[in-house]
């Protein structure tokens, strides 16, 4: 229970609920010490609006986005005063303002993020309204709180420099073990195996996400934090992780062959699944170790797991008579060799958290991974390009701003208290999406209608101010701790807190509560209403945009393996931004899909066929990252023509998939092309390599025979990536006809 309660005080959504609470409750302490409530009240509304701009980042545009953040706050409010006596000049500004703060989200999350501070603070303004000098008073009380908030947050910063980004490596090393035990659970006889590659998929996009947050700090940061051992740690960890899932996600088994080959020898692949779940535990205890700040001591001897593999091959060959180069010894020596690279890796993880990290370790793996970052730019021309229909953001922020603007209507015509609350529930609520929509929607309404009862029965019995404080900073703390990672309990704890305020501020509580549930009854409806009728962006139409970013990262990433094949070398920065792109785009694809997944049966649109192409793509980002695997970790021969005229016909298959969707090529046109090179298949293709490598006068049997692996290897994956850029090239005709 103490684990779990540390545990939860360490996290980064707690620290995050403390900095925003201090920054909120100090400034209320202080001024009523003092005898003026209402300034520090005043000082933390300031404070609590400016806090969601700040996401993790390097200092400078962490400072950068609060202190912007915290002038559109101060300045949206001083606007909605002055003109609130005008109110044929205030709404049609007002209705500007809104609609160019929700369309500068199109420059990314820290965007997305000060947008929505300033929605906030526009939507709040309109229930204190100030006149005269109190509204410049007001407003600049507000950017003080903005700029305190920043202050607490650069104190958390400079106290836990890194406990950030330690906290997130220990995420993403838990996920990844969580990936790693889901390729054990392949192994049961009887494993769902559709289920588990769909758990799969679902962790790709949770790891990539996290990792688009370690890059952006651990990397952003370098040229601050310099060549400390705490950054070349975290750099060589992460590096690691990246290697570990790009070599799971590149080395696939067939399972149903395997345990039909190996049914009378169960040893042999209950042996190989212990090895693999303890690759798991093993990183999740190294997960665990930095989550507690304990000392990292192994508790797994995977050596000793991986030895024992191999002493069953051996008697596997013994009992069957079957020698080296026989096709069960074979495929299980394929296994060993994942598994050895696997453990290489993680040894490398183990040590990192063991013993200082010297340059040498890294060896030269942190070059230019700046480069791989996107560039921090707000070009015009990004906004220019997105204020068309056929732009998300541009349909969510005229949707956003006729509702917020229904619900100025709704406050006018019917006898509400608080119609800024309406207005608030708009802005927290809706989303690009219809499904985060519908679901943030139930979970709002029920966590106010829940967290106002609870708010009632305590208030109810508890009369004492003090008593009633405490409670309001507790729950202020949980419900912006939990708002981030269940949004159901984070609505009932923040009622809780709104409720408790209220009730240290008015005697008629019951009436609060009351308001508080239909604004938000009304909030909620409105906003699940408008996404459903406002020009709705339904995800079938944003799956084909992803759909073609994927196969173009696809296509640009087994270029790139072409290349280095090719050229030999060192991996170039244009290889890993390739692979990258490519983890990425499929990952957003798989997103994308999920979306559509929560929408409307009616809006469900061509979903198994959707749902091939997601696996095929990921198939192919598969397939393409175990041949960029086996180059990268072998020392090859040349690259044969062979090898070449398949490449050129998979990116061939790729482009014209593209093509199909952009609808910029007759489909009778390209499937001759298609079929063009089909003879390129596995014989044919061993028959060039053998006779490409006799030409080369290797008489030598045993390095003949290392050639011709090499061969059948890549030729293997060459024939897959063949065969699955057909399939996509033909599911994206089929999907265009239907």
């Amino acid at each position: 229970m103490i684990d779990q309660v540390r545990k939860f005080t360490d996290s980064t959504n707690f620290n995050n609920a403390l900095k925003v609470t201090l920054a909120s409750v100090i400034p209320v302490f202080i001024a009523s010490y003092l005898g003026h409530f209402e300034i520090g009240f005043t000082v933390a509304i300031g404070a609590f609006l400016t806090y969601p701009s700040d996401i993790p980042s390097n200092l400078k545009h962490k400072v950068n986005g609060v202190l912007v953040a915290a002038l559109i706050v101060s300045g949206c409010n001083l606007l909605v005063n002055v003109l609130h006596p005008f109110p044929y000049i205030l709404y049609p500004v007002i209705s500007v303002v809104i609609f160019f703060l929700s369309m500068i989200s199109v420059y990314g999350h820290r965007a997305n993020m000060v947008s929505f501070s300033g929605l906030l603070a526009t939507a709040l303004a309109f229930g204190h309204v100030h006149t005269g000098w109190e509204m410049f008073q007001n407003s600049g009380l507000i950017l003080l709180g903005g700029l305190f908030y920043l202050l607490i947050s650069l104190l958390f910063h400079f106290v836990r420099p890194h406990r950030y980004v330690e906290l997130q490596m220990a995420e993403c090393i838990k996920l990844t073990s969580k990936y790693l035990k889901l390729r054990g659970d392949l192994w049961n006889i009887d494993a769902d195996r559709p289920k588990i590659i769909e758990k799969q998929l679902h962790l790709q996009v949770e790891l990539n996400t996290i990792q688009e947050n370690i890059r952006e700090v651990l990397i952003r940061n370098r040229p601050d934090t310099g060549s400390s051992n705490q950054n070349r740690k975290m750099l060589l960890v992460f590096i690691s992780l990246v290697e570990i899932m790009e070599l799971a996600l590149s080395t696939s088994f067939d399972h149903s062959k395997l345990q039909e080959k190996f049914s009378g020898h169960p040893k042999v692949l209950a042996t190989y699944q212990h090895l693999a779940y303890n690759l798991a535990a093993t990183l999740k205890q190294l997960s665990k170790s930095i989550e507690n700040k304990n000392q990292y001591i192994s508790k797994h001897s995977l050596i000793k797991d991986l030895e024992n593999l191999e002493n069953v091959i051996l008697e596997y060959a013994k009992a069957t008579g079957e020698t080296e180069n026989s096709e069960g010894v074979w495929m299980l020596t394929n296994m060993v060799h994942y598994a050895e690279k696997q453990i290489e890796k993680i040894k490398v993880v183990e040590r990192a958290f063991i013993s200082a990290v010297s340059l040498q370790d890294l060896k030269g793996r942190d070059k230019d991974l700046d480069k791989l970052l996107a560039p921090q730019y707000y070009p015009w021309s990004t906004f220019r390009e997105n204020l068309s229909f056929s732009s998300t953001n541009f349909r969510h922020s005229l949707r956003l701003t006729i509702t917020i603007l229904i619900g100025f209507l709704i406050g006018a015509l019917f006898p509400l208290q608080n119609i800024y609350w309406i207005l608030l529930t708009i802005v927290v609520i809706m989303r690009p999406g219809y499904g985060l929509t519908k679901e943030r929607s139930y979970h709002r309404i029920f966590g106010t209608i829940v967290g106002g009862l609870i708010a009632f029965a305590i208030l109810s019995v508890v009369h004492n101010h003090i008593a009633i404080g405490t409670f309001a900073i507790i729950a202020m703390i949980l419900g912006f701790t939990f708002t981030a990672v269940n949004y159901k309990i984070g609505a009932t704890f923040v009622t809780i807190y709104v409720v408790f305020v209220y009730g240290l501020l008015t005697p008629d509580i019951t009436n609060v509560i009351q308001f508080r549930i239909l604004d938000t009854v009304v909030g909620g409806g409105l906003a699940f209403i408008a996404n459903y009728f406002f020009w709705p962006s339904w995800e079938f139409l944003n799956m084909r945009v992803h759909l073609k970013k994927s196969i173009e990262a696809n296509r640009n990433y087994v270029e790139q393996i072409s290349i280095f094949y090719n050229k030999k070398g060192e991996v170039t920065i244009a290889y890993r931004s390739a692979r990258k792109n490519a983890f990425i785009e499929v990952s957003n694809l798989m997103a994308s899909f999920q979306r559509m997944s929560q929408e409307p049966k009616s809006k469900q649109k061509q979903l198994p066929q959707l749902y091939k192409l997601v696996v095929l793509n990921h198939s192919m980002l598969s397939s393409s990252a175990s041949l960029g695997t086996y180059i990268q970790s072998h020392k090859t021969t040349n690259a044969s023509e062979a090898f070449n005229v398949v490449i050129k016909t998979v990116v061939r298959n790729l482009n014209d998939a593209i093509a199909v969707l952009e609808a910029k090529a007759n489909h009778s046109e390209l499937i001759p092309e298609v079929k063009e090179d089909v003879a390129l298949r596995f014989t044919e293709l061993k028959n060039i390599r053998a006779k490409e490598l006799k030409e080369s006068h290797l008489y030598d049997p045993e390095e003949f025979q290392q050639k011709m692996q090499e061969a059948q290897l890549v030729i293997e994956q060459l024939v897959w990536l063949t065969n699955l850029s057909e399939n996509i090239f033909k599911s994206s005709m089929k999907l265009q006809d239907n």
